[in-house]
């Protein structure tokens, strides 16, 4: 064998221990749905975000961020570290781990320099990719409709 291809072996085999690694720990954590009125408080929140990036999208980004963090933090992931975060919201919601990264570069490159609003709606819309697939609905539906639905729902079963 050449070293490039026990570089390659090498490297495969870290990736596969990091997958497992990621996968056993998550095993640990607690990690539950959110209830109800807990996302519906999250939904109402995200919505108010997203109505004040009109006027100020700067600040409405930096909330989304720290709603983010706290629908984590709600739902049992841990929060202090940023790839962490990644690596834990990748187990469960791999197809928006991406707009998690893309999103966040934005924020923290938005608080040392200025950047573009264009940019700004960009990490806003990758936030609500991720943020309503944490609220559980896969992402599918706009997170108002999440609200509606979730309120349709709770009525048809109170009959």
């Amino acid at each position: 064998m050449d070293t490039s291809t026990i570089i390659v072996l090498v490297l495969a085999v870290v990736v596969v221990l990091a997958i497992a690694a990621a996968i056993w720990f998550y095993m640990l954590k607690h990690i539950r749905p959110l209830s109800t009125e807990e996302r519906d408080n999250f939904a109402q929140a995200w919505e108010q975000e997203q109505a004040h990036f009109v006027d100020e999208p700067a600040i409405a980004l930096d909330n989304a961020d720290r709603l983010v963090k706290e629908v984590m933090n709600a739902r049992g992931y841990p929060v202090a570290d940023f790839e962490q975060r990644v690596a834990d919201v990748s187990v469960d919601h791999p197809a928006v781990v991406q707009n998690y990264r893309i999103a966040h570069a934005i924020a923290v490159r938005g608080q040392r320099e200025e950047v573009s609003t264009e940019e700004l709606r960009e990490a806003m819309i990758h936030y609500r990719a991720l943020f309503a697939d944490l609220l559980h609905d896969g992402g599918i539906q706009p997170i108002r409709q999440v609200m509606v639905d979730d309120r349709a729902k709770a009525r048809s079963a109170g009959r």
